[in-house]
């Protein structure tokens, strides 16, 4: 009997050689597709994320700072012009004295009776510097009572005998002649009391000299201008005692300001020609004769009363507030809220209740 042999591997191997070559066409033709698909479609390796840094603009350089002018709010140099002295002169205005000089290119003016329907101002400066000015002449008491709210120095001839008391009791800045004639001269070309004149040569270096070298005070409030695109005020008339100091103002909307004439002719400035604040505020006060020292006008300035603002081309009535002599006039509309005037010359005129009148068109 024969003994069945076990094929040998090799053997085993040529009997099934077809299906193994089959076998392994299969798998090189797996693993080809498999590398295939990972030459052409392998993910790409994500990359750690960038980290997330804020990009911050360019810093802007700061807006340049603006200054502004307490007594005119006009736009000035820098700061140390806003804290300038301020220096007011007494100017007289009887036909004898026109034209003045240096009224035009000022801040401030106050006009008021003196005497007999004489209108006299008082006008303010601080940046503005004319070459002339004149013709000086007294202070009133009411005049005190309204420079001292500008912590101004006062120029003058004399006063009144309460104006007097009142400016040489030792809390003004009194800049009289009487005691700095070095500072005001006496021209050719009028005749005494009209001629006395001063300039600021002269007046910077009176201030200098006593100390007076900066002024610091609560001007009016100021806002930007706004002309009225239909001017409803457009022809002024302010009524104070007589044809010869009655006074008009003609809006000029090109230049936004208040062309001013008196005694029906315009009134010049001699060196600066039509005077044309950027604002009139005619106030009414109680106004009555008294004999002092001679027949003087008393002018109630502390309190409040009826007050029309013309600017813009418009007339807004107001109320005029005044609180105490240091204090500083402000103007408030029907509701209360306060009403700013447009930057520039303010003209201020003390109408008399009952005998004035201030009309407009």
């Amino acid at each position: 009997m024969l003994e069945d042999k076990k094929p040998g591997f090799w053997s085993h191997m040529r009997r099934h050689r077809t299906l193994i070559f089959i076998v392994a066409g299969f798998i090189l033709i797996c693993g080809a597709a498999t590398a295939t698909y990972f030459l052409v479609y392998k993910q790409p390796v994500k990359t750690p994320a960038a980290p997330n840094v804020v990009v911050k603009p360019a810093a802007l350089p700061p807006a340049p700072v603006k200054y502004y002018s307490p007594l005119t709010g006009s736009l000035v140099a820098d700061q140390a012009a806003t804290t300038a002295p301020v220096t007011a002169i007494m100017i007289e205005n009887s036909p004898d004295a026109r034209p003045q000089s240096g009224i035009k290119n000022s801040g401030v003016v106050f006009e008021a009776i003196a005497e007999g329907g004489i209108t006299r101002f008082m006008v303010l400066y601080q940046q503005e510097k004319p070459g002339l000015i004149g013709p000086v002449r007294s202070v009133r008491l009411y005049d005190l009572d309204w420079l001292s709210a500008f912590n101004a120095g006062i120029g003058h001839v004399g006063g009144s005998l309460a104006g007097l008391n009142e400016v040489r009791n030792g809390t003004y800045r009194d800049l009289d002649q009487f005691f700095n004639s070095a500072s005001y001269y006496r021209a050719a070309d009028r005749y005494a009391p009209h001629n006395v004149y001063t300039t600021f040569t002269r007046l910077d270096a009176l201030n200098a000299a006593k100390g007076y070298t900066s002024s610091s005070f609560t001007g009016f409030t100021r806002t930007d201008a706004a002309p009225a695109a239909t001017p409803t005020a457009t022809k002024i008339n302010v009524t104070i005692s007589s044809a010869l100091y009655n006074s008009t103002y003609t809006y000029d909307k090109t230049t936004n300001t208040y062309l001013r004439s008196q005694a029906g002719a315009p009134h010049l400035d001699r060196e600066s020609g039509q005077i044309a604040p950027s604002v009139v505020v005619a106030i009414r006060v109680n106004e009555s004769t008294v004999l002092q020292d001679g027949y003087r006008e008393v002018i109630g300035t502390i309190g409040s009363g009826a007050a029309t603002i013309f600017q813009n081309g418009t007339a807004t009535p107001v109320t005029w507030h005044k609180t105490s002599k240091a204090s500083q006039i402000t103007f408030t509309d029907a509701t209360g809220a306060d009403v700013p005037l447009v930057r520039g010359q303010t003209w201020i005129a003390a109408v008399p209740n009952g005998n004035g009148n201030v009309s407009w068109q």
